[in-house]
């Protein structure tokens, strides 16, 4: 689950504005500490810190870190299936594309490691790139990606809390469409 960030890719704007509408829900229910998974360089840990809410971020690449403390945002290094905090310390969780990381057979583990570090009724966001539910190793990245199609994530994610949102939309690229959805924890 190492890569680099691209420091200046060009944001997607449906995935600025899900963030943005993510955080206004976070800030209107007085829900102050947010973890993001896979938080690479910190670009959404900065919108987060700017709302106003305490943010940690966690990856696996020590440089990722480096980079993210750099922007002067808390981050450790970590991966999601052994989170390195208490039980229900975190308000929310934010993890955009860190999850198409993960192989399936893994997956309900991963999810089960997340949610022990929630509070109760605390959501999820998870963004994922979709597909054909193939998994492997991208020829270009040499990253193992699983891509799952919506009804794989929904059955997937569903013993893990609340589905309380579920949209796509295609991706500009033409390469298939993103998956946003948000998990309440029980």
């Amino acid at each position: 689950m190492v890569y680099q960030e691209q420091e200046h890719a060009p944001a997607d704007p449906r995935r600025t504005a899900e963030r943005d509408a993510f955080i206004d829900e976070l800030v209107a229910g007085h829900r102050h500490q947010v973890l993001e998974i896979g938080c690479g360089i910190g670009e959404d840990g900065l919108a987060f810190v700017a709302a106003g809410i305490n943010y940690v971020g966690v990856d696996g690449s020590a440089d990722n870190v480096h980079r993210a403390r750099a922007r002067r945002l808390e981050a450790v290094v970590g991966t999601p299936d052994e989170l390195p905090f208490a039980e229900e310390t975190f308000d929310a969780a934010w993890a955009m594309d860190a999850l198409e990381q993960v192989a399936n057979t893994d997956l309900y583990g991963v999810l089960t490691e997340i949610m022990r570090v929630l509070k109760p009724g605390a959501p999820l966001a998870v963004g994922l790139h979709s597909g054909q539910d193939t998994e492997g190793h991208a020829s270009e990245t040499s990253r193992f990606l699983s891509l799952r199609s919506d009804e794989m994530v929904r059955n997937l994610f569903e013993p893990h809390g609340n589905i309380r949102s579920f949209t796509t939309w295609e991706l500009a690229d033409g390469s298939g469409h993103y998956q946003f959805l948000v998990v309440a924890k029980p």
